[in-house]
């Protein structure tokens, strides 16, 4: 959009963008807000989270859309690309005294036109479940706050359960949960079931059955944001600590960990099919974490503050064969996994697979995210072939650290083409610095664990150790807001919940766990834009539009390129 001034230009709000595909756009009459329309004063409340679910009816109307601000809690009818619900109708509104909602999870597979369950998370620890369409309060769990009583951070329905959830709280504990039982009158008894590197977990001691079934203590702060792998086995999570730890769900196993550059990490999510990971944080960056490898695989630097989410585009993701082509899906693929671009369409999972199943790589896939943050910008990112699949011979060898003989650009530096001696160089890439790794073959990495396993301690990986040596401290470290990673260098037996050891932050820079910045390639974002006055707190991508919303409470709709024009009011 053309701009006049320097100052003007800095400040204004952009309601379109263009990328490869063409071009994305703001649709103001698709708009869903508090009924009134006014801007939220936002000041010291939680974060406006948006969910989505599909009633699965022959309307065409199923898409129904929650969210919150402040103390109140909607519920719409969600009409995409169309003109928004009239907004002084809501299907259910809700307001809270003395707590607040900060997060929700739908749940898809028992949502019916008649009937659909919501939890709810709120800032005083409690969480509700309620039928916004039955206009009921079904249950309210840890009511009289026996079980935590800090703030929910996240809550999720267990993959393919009709009954078990997750809630994560800012104490840094996480609590499994069954709807069908009670949370007992008195404040629950635990007994250890598994104790591994700065994570345990307990079972519930009772006669009876009752709420929580697990309680996981993981890492030191806030736990502040969970998400399920595609295929529902393995848990990623993202807490104040700095640290991603990905836990095999069912076995209790640590499967890998990563610490931020600094500070906490705030954000987390996997890709279609599971082989990668992406957070963001206070460092200002978002990083990709490969599954497989254990390892980080790239940087992205674009935003100017904390990034507070980010999310795969499913529909994006792009698959080449001999004649590229778009990855679109049928509308049957996406009939039912319209909703948080956490369920993947099968069509995507297996051409990714048969990608990186191919040895002779004739096929060619780019990973498509996003993510927003404090400093209101919404940027998007494209994970390539030369940053996945490095132009250097193919090798089963495996190296738990990056060598980097080769002089680096500074961080900030576009264009320029990292090399190991010994490999040729690829054609510098417009939006990234690529770096040649060795690949890795993903078999194995997902054995699965009997119930017996459950006693036995969690299996060491190179990539968890930290090096004693002290690293210099590099002229592009960060020195501010470091946070103080917590895994100790002694054996995990000794590990002591109560008074944990703090690691210096510069043991753990420059090995596996943080690798130096010029040790990993450095993304651009694709496109980097200013679309709100206020912190941006959501992102979800579905098939026909990408969906944001700010802490004024405003949550705001972006037409696809080309489904604008075919889906008129």
């Amino acid at each position: 959009m053309a701009t006049e001034g320097g100052g003007k230009e800095m400040n204004e709000i952009k309601t379109q963008f263009t990328t490869r595909e063409g071009l994305y756009k703001l649709l103001p009459n698709s708009e869903y807000s508090r009924p009134n329309r006014v801007p939220f004063n936002s000041q010291g409340s939680n974060p406006v989270r948006v969910s989505f679910v599909n009633l699965n009816d022959q309307s065409g109307n199923g898409d129904r859309l929650c969210f919150n601000v402040g103390r109140e809690l909607y519920f719409y009818i969600y009409k995409g690309v169309r003109k928004a619900a009239d907004l002084s109708k809501p299907i259910d509104k809700r307001i809270y005294k003395g707590t607040q909602p900060t997060c929700h999870d739908f749940n898809h597979l028992t949502a019916t036109a008649e009937s659909v369950s919501l939890l709810v998370g709120f800032s005083a620890g409690q969480v509700q479940l309620i039928d916004p369409i039955k206009k009921e309060t079904s249950k309210l769990f840890n009511e009289e706050r026996l079980i935590d009583k800090s703030r929910v951070t996240c809550v999720r329905w267990v993959p393919g359960s009709e009954s078990l959830f997750l809630v994560a709280h800012s104490s840094g504990n996480m609590y499994l949960y069954n709807v069908e039982h009670t949370c007992g009158t008195t404040a629950p008894h635990y007994q250890l079931l598994k104790q591994g590197e700065s994570f345990a977990v307990h079972t519930c001691k009772s006669k009876s059955t009752r709420n929580p079934l697990l309680k996981w203590t993981v890492g030191e702060g806030a736990l502040n944001e969970f998400a399920f792998s595609p295929d529902g086995k393995f848990l990623a999570c993202v807490s104040q600590d700095g640290f991603l730890r990905v836990f095999n769900f069912d076995s209790v196993e640590l499967h890998g960990t990563m610490k931020s550059y600094f500070g906490g990490l705030l954000c987390v999510c996997w890709s279609p099919d599971g082989k990668y990971i992406v957070t963001g944080g206070e460092d200002d960056l978002v990083t990709v974490w490969s599954f497989v490898d254990g390892r980080v695989i790239a940087r992205g630097h674009g935003h100017k503050s904390w990034v507070s989410v980010v999310a795969f585009d499913p529909y994006t993701t792009s698959v080449e064969e001999s004649d590229p082509m778009e990855f679109s899906g049928s509308d049957e693929d996406f009939q039912d996994l319209l909703h948080f671009g956490r369920d993947r369409a099968n069509s995507t999972q297996s051409r990714l697979s048969k990608r990186n199943s191919t040895e002779s790589r004739p096929v060619s896939v780019t990973y498509r995210f996003g993510s927003v943050g404090q400093d209101t910008q919404l940027c998007l990112w494209d994970l390539t072939e030369d940053i996945l699949f490095p132009h250097q011979p193919l090798s089963r060898a495996r190296t738990h650290t990056n060598v980097m003989n080769a002089t680096s650009p500074p961080s900030g530096s576009t264009g320029n083409s990292v090399t190991t001696p010994g490999s040729s160089a690829p054609p510098p890439l417009p939006r990234s610095n690529s770096l040649p790794h060795s690949t890795v073959s993903n078999a194995g990495s997902k054995s699965s664990v009997a119930d017996g396993a459950i006693a036995s301690g969690v299996s060491k990986f190179a990539t968890l150790s930290l090096h004693d040596r002290k690293d210099r401290h590099h002229e592009k470290d960060h020195k501010r807001n470091h946070s103080m990673g917590h895994i100790s260098s002694k054996s995990s037996d000794k590990l002591n919940l109560v008074t944990k050891t703090k690691t210096d932050p510069a043991k753990t820079l420059g090995t596996p766990l943080c690798p130096r910045m010029e040790d990993v390639p450095l993304l651009e974002p694709l496109i980097c834009k200013k679309i709100a006055h206020e912190r941006l707190t959501v992102l979800i991508f579905l098939e026909d539009c990408v969906v944001t919303a700010c802490q004024e409470g405003f949550v705001c709709t972006w037409g696809r390129p080309g489904k604008v024009v075919s889906l008129n009011p």
